[in-house]
């Protein structure tokens, strides 16, 4: 019964916005095929085309978060080590999507063991729950999402050979250099102090604006204000200094691709902006859940490991903020990012 119990938490990681499409029309099996490499097969059981986002889901080739593991004679899991991306909404190509015909399954594989600390070896239970994106046929715009809870899976792990796999991506991520400089550096210094300023504003309000609390956070007690304060309180002291991050102007770990703005490697305390950051956006976001430099600093550092921990949960903007519950709104890098984006806009 306790790894019924894991697999209902990990199929509550996801609350979808209110257009998903049905979850019995994809359905997902895991599968073991070597020591850490897993294969994942996405059938489209539905009637029709499912057009769906690969950019920072089970699909991408970026080292992003496909699975869940438990360590099995404990039930505790396994920390995530790899990537959070922010990925604009607005300027997705047909590259960032893959259609899987109505009838028809894919198939992808990964390796757990790069994003995973699985040393210590021996059995591990996976499963991968949450949503994918979609669009229509003819366009790139996303128009909901389509969720999914894949089977519980055993994994029998030899743990030195994992340990081998985890060390050598390890050894990639620390061979890169602090390469912000000229423009760029100028940009990155001013967004900081947007950040800042957002920051500052965003705890002044968690602690005073119990209407906004509610509408973001669906909560208001003193201990909801207490953790959305003290996150933006941390958000601000990191905007305010580069020590206890590191910072990169280049795409150090190669995932700038199909719409992503930025990246972060919370493990590491390392944040990478790409070119879509410095070419594509306003310093500042007019609008009420605009997307800009300034907030996407917010929104990177909420998912470092001293600020926060956050995940994406798959989606972004307003309305999936929204379709979250409580809890995960609190663990949900996008819902900061929008409170803190509506205090400054006036929303």
């Amino acid at each position: 019964m306790k790894f019924l119990s894991f697999v209902a938490l990990a199929s509550m990681a996801m609350a979808a916005p209110a257009n998903k499409k049905r979850a019995d029309a994809l359905d997902v099996q895991l599968e073991q095929i070597g020591n850490t490499e897993v294969r994942a097969v996405i059938s489209n059981n539905g009637v029709n085309n499912l057009k769906v986002l690969k950019t920072g889901t089970i699909l991408d080739s970026n080292p992003v978060e496909k699975v869940q593991v438990f360590q099995n004679s404990t039930y505790e899991e396994v920390p995530f080590d790899g990537l959070r991306l922010l990925v604009s909404t607005e300027s997705l190509d047909e590259d960032a999507f893959r259609t899987i015909a109505a009838g028809t399954s894919i198939e992808v594989t990964f390796d757990i063991a790069e994003l995973h600390d699985l040393a210590a070896g021996g059995s591990f239970d996976l499963v991968s729950a949450g949503a994918l994106p979609i669009a229509e046929a003819d366009s790139t715009t996303i128009s909901g999402v389509v969720t999914f809870a894949s089977n519980p899976t055993v994994a029998s792990v030899n743990g030195a050979e994992a340990a081998a796999v985890r060390r050598a991506l390890v050894d990639k991520r620390f061979a890169v250099q602090s390469d912000c400089t000229g423009t760029r550096l100028t940009t990155v210094q001013n967004a900081q102090s947007v950040c800042r300023t957002l920051a500052t504003a965003a705890q002044s309000a968690a602690n005073s604006d119990n209407a906004r609390m509610t509408e973001f956070f669906k909560s208001s007690s003193s201990s909801t204000k207490s953790t959305v304060a003290t996150v933006f309180s941390r958000i601000a002291s990191a905007c305010g200094s580069s020590s206890g991050q590191r910072l990169y102007c280049s795409d150090v770990y190669g995932a700038c691709s199909n719409g992503v703005i930025a990246y972060t490697l919370p493990s590491s305390s390392y944040m990478a902006y790409c070119p879509y950051f410095f070419n594509s956006m306003p310093l500042r976001g007019t609008g009420c859940y605009t997307q800009a430099q300034g907030n996407t600093i917010v929104h990177e550092a909420t998912h470092l490991t001293q600020i926060k921990g956050t995940s994406d949960y798959g989606g972004y903007g307003y309305n999936f903020v929204r379709s979250l519950s409580a809890s995960q709104n609190l663990n949900h890098a996008d819902t900061y990012t929008l409170f803190a984006q509506s205090i400054a806009a006036g929303c």
